[in-house]
């Protein structure tokens, strides 16, 4: 089973049994906030990312992506083709480490400086290929240009979905708090299997390391 982007909507009504036209107004809003609660709670390697960019010479900041939400790995490649791994800090011990925006050199550590920037230390000396691993936000499924557009939380993760967009629409609902349990049980469930297959299942392999083994209950 899966979800499109209409079939969710309507699934949520249907369960709510409600139309009211400002419930119908903040679906959208329902399915954005139970697809971050899925990311912020569960690690899929499928939601991971590349992406390159080049550091400016005698400039301490290098862009965040606009999908960033948090880093794997961030190496430089200098003209040599030597590539190095610089280490994520504190912004507070880069501005200690180098006090000195002046200071140039070889990257050695980086730190997230806002939303917009991360900060190197030392200050690149040279122009050097930037390559980040990272953890990145996947579109919504409310972006949709269409009512039959799917994404892979929608098809692989539909049960999990489902229950956490009604768990909000109850909320909005301020509905019967026995419903709104029954509801938010269900998706800590669908949760927890989806997180066995993001960080058990899917970075292993049976050749590898044996079968996944659950514990008892």
């Amino acid at each position: 089973m899966s979800f499109t982007y209409d079939q969710l909507k309507a699934a949520i009504q249907a369960y709510t049994d409600n139309d009211e036209t400002t419930f119908v107004s903040n679906l959208d809003t329902f399915i954005k906030i139970a697809e971050e609660r899925i990311l912020k709670s569960v690690q899929l390697s499928l939601f991971r990312k590349n992406s390159t960019a080049r550091t400016t010479i005698n400039y301490q900041y290098l862009p965040v992506p606009s999908d960033y939400l948090s880093t794997f790995s961030l190496s430089l490649e200098g003209s040599n083709g030597d590539k190095v791994f610089v280490e994520l800090k504190d912004p507070s011990f880069i501005q200690t480490y180098t006090p000195d925006s002046t200071t140039y050199g070889t990257p050695k550590y980086y730190a997230v400086f806002d939303l917009n920037y991360f900060i190197l230390g030392p200050t690149p000396d040279a122009q050097y290929i930037a390559e980040l691993h990272y953890f990145y936000r996947p579109v919504s499924i409310t972006e949709s240009t269409a009512g039959t557009d799917t994404t892979w939380l929608s098809k692989n993760a539909e049960l999990t979905l489902l229950y956490g967009c009604l768990v909000e629409a109850y909320m909005f609902m301020k509905g019967e708090q026995d419903m709104m349990a029954y509801y938010d049980k269900r998706f800590t469930e669908s949760l927890t299997g989806l997180k066995l297959l993001g960080e058990a299942k899917e970075p292993t392999d049976e050749y590898r390391t044996g079968k996944v083994i659950r514990a008892k209950q």
